[in-house]
């Protein structure tokens, strides 16, 4: 391969992962996630940027403490938040690839961003 060559490749692949980068970019701007509490009493969603775009109290809420919805808002929230997560890391993957140095950055900063996951522990779906 001659110089010329080397550089007709190199644009090619410049191009291709530019192309990958806008439609990771398409994609991740258009998530979002819901999470709903087991008992079904709160059900969040979370736009593109994990903030809250939706909030849904069952009227069953009055019945319990303020303490409680509280901390069931805040669990629903970070279940949703981790959803959102798992669907940019499936759209990384999708485009610019989970295990590129970009995939992976990208992935990093979005964990970063949102919270590091919850451990499941069976309260959301």
């Amino acid at each position: 391969m001659d110089g010329i060559e080397r550089i007709d490749a190199w644009e090619r692949s410049i191009a291709h992962r530019a192309e990958q980068a806008r439609a990771l970019a398409r994609r991740a701007s258009n998530l979002s996630a819901t999470a709903r509490s087991r008992d079904g009493l709160v059900e969040v969603t979370v736009d593109a940027e994990g903030q809250l775009t939706r909030l849904r109290l069952d009227e069953r809420t009055r019945q319990q403490s303020s303490a409680a919805t509280a901390d069931a808002i805040m669990q629903t929230l970070q279940a949703a938040k981790d959803g959102l997560v798992r669907q940019f890391e499936e759209a990384t993957a999708e485009t610019v690839g989970a295990d590129s140095e970009t995939g992976r950055a990208l992935n990093e900063a979005m964990r970063r961003r949102l919270g590091p996951p919850t451990e499941p522990t069976g309260g959301h779906r």
